[in-house]
């Protein structure tokens, strides 16, 4: 009997229009399983089980009649719980959000269902999404694929443990520092960083609106063109015939080589040895003008997310967990005209890296410089926890320093990911290229 809860988004997607299996019959699979296993109660906050049969009660119809809305019509997914669901809590991780419900989906959630993806529930994250790690004793940490001790990830750790664990076929995550690149280095998955503003925050609970993006975390490169697709109610990007033959990528020296741990440096050389065997042109490239903005990086993070969220963390600064309320307190101590000057660095230093990176197809990097945290470790907080937060952060925030579309693949050593990045708004060229790499490590 086939177990279709082990199969990726496209290949369900596939067997629906097929009629080798139908939308309710997933969807109950996936929520038996869930049920079933024990370690769900770290990875999803509440299921959605009415709400995932009703919609996929409709695929089926549509299924039968000939209708289907896009390939992944009628397959279940999760949701971090940021994304607002209308009469369900949205907590973001955080007690200060206890009990907040919505009246209404998030736009991106709306685009996903009106395409026909169905909602299985909400998933676990850092508190506020303001966390590498996804260590969270406020509601609950979500184990790592690969050492069920050690953290996923964060922030969208739920997210990576929910499709890691075959609890779901693909997540919803977002990335304002790392949220969806870490947790998918570190499960073994792709997770893609969209640009920001390509995809709607409406109904997102806010952290760094200048970071923000919405991103899906998936097993394979073909999954998460599709969930790009419905997440933005678009066509997928063709990814017929990718061949990284005559690509020229850069790899990155500057900040991200640093220190890096034995099993991601062992790792991503091994990995640009396989993307070279497979045509890519690799030059090394040092880019210094990241090392000022990636200082300033703390002001540029803690100051606004602060400003967001300063009146509920002063209200209820106790329900807090110690060292994520720090980080957002630590923003107060910055001036409005240092912040503006460093945001106007960066524009600099995009202008600049847009200019130094024109001639390659992506630059490489290693999404992470470490490997997963024990989360007893962690628990004994002051700076064990601050120094690793700040170390898992520091390749993926200079991605989003950069601005650009950024996806990570799974090198084959575990918990180690490999990033690609791109200009703004060059996703689908972006997964084309991917889809290369990820024949290439293979």
């Amino acid at each position: 009997m086939t177990d279709w809860t082990d199969k990726t988004a496209a290949e369900l997607g596939r067997a629906i229009a097929a009629g080798e299996t139908d939308p309710v019959t997933l969807a109950e699979n996936f929520l038996n399983k869930i049920n079933a296993h024990p370690l769900s109660d770290r990875i999803y906050a509440r299921l959605t089980p009415d709400r995932a049969l009703a919609e996929a009660e409709a695929a089926k119809r549509r299924a039968e009649l000939g209708l289907r809305r896009h390939p992944l019509d009628g397959v279940p997914i999760s949701w971090k719980d940021l994304y607002d669901t209308a009469g369900t809590p949205t907590e973001a991780g955080s007690a200060l959000l206890k009990g907040r419900v919505p009246d209404r989906d998030a736009e991106v959630l709306r685009n996903a269902t009106q395409t026909g993806l169905v909602c299985l529930g909400k998933t676990h994250m850092s508190e506020l999404a303001f966390s590498g790690l996804g260590l969270n004793p406020v509601t609950a940490t979500s184990p790592c694929v690969n050492d069920h001790d050690a953290v996923a990830g964060g922030s969208s750790s739920g997210a990576a443990a929910s499709v890691a664990f075959r609890l779901a076929p693909a997540g919803v995550g977002s990335d304002t520092g790392g949220s969806v690149r870490l947790p998918a280095c570190w499960n073994d998955l792709v997770g893609l960083k969209t640009t920001c503003g390509r995809l709607s925050l409406n109904g997102v609970v806010p952290l760094i609106a200048r970071f923000d993006t919405v991103g899906p975390l998936c097993r394979t490169v073909e999954d998460a063109a599709l969930m790009l697709s419905a997440l933005e109610g678009a066509p997928a990007p063709d990814l017929t015939g990718a061949s990284l033959q005559g690509r020229r990528f850069a790899a990155l020296q500057t900040v991200v080589m640093d220190d890096l741990d034995a099993a991601p440096a062992r790792a991503y050389a091994d990995a640009l040895d396989k993307l070279r065997a497979a045509g890519a042109i690799i030059e090394p490239l040092d880019f210094p003008d990241i090392v000022t903005p990636h200082t300033q990086s703390a002001m540029l993070y803690t100051a606004e997310a602060w400003a967001t969220w300063r009146d509920q963390i002063t209200a209820q600064p106790d329900v807090m967990f110690t060292p994520i309320r720090e980080r957002f307190e630590a923003g107060a101590a910055h001036s409005a005209a240092d912040f503006i000057a460093a945001w106007q660095g960066v524009h600099r230093m995009r202008a600049a890296w847009a200019e130094v990176t024109a001639g390659y197809d992506a630059v490489l990097c290693p999404t992470a410089p470490n490997l997963p945290e024990k989360v007893d470790t962690l628990m004994q907080l002051g700076e064990t926890y601050v120094s690793a937060n700040l170390r898992t952060l520091r390749n993926t925030r200079i991605g989003n320093l950069l601005g650009g579309a950024i996806v990570t693949l799974p090198t084959g050593v575990p918990s180690c990911g490999i990033s690609l990045m791109a200009p703004p708004m060059a996703e689908h060229r972006l997964l084309r290229l991917a889809a290369g790499a990820e024949a290439a490590l293979a």
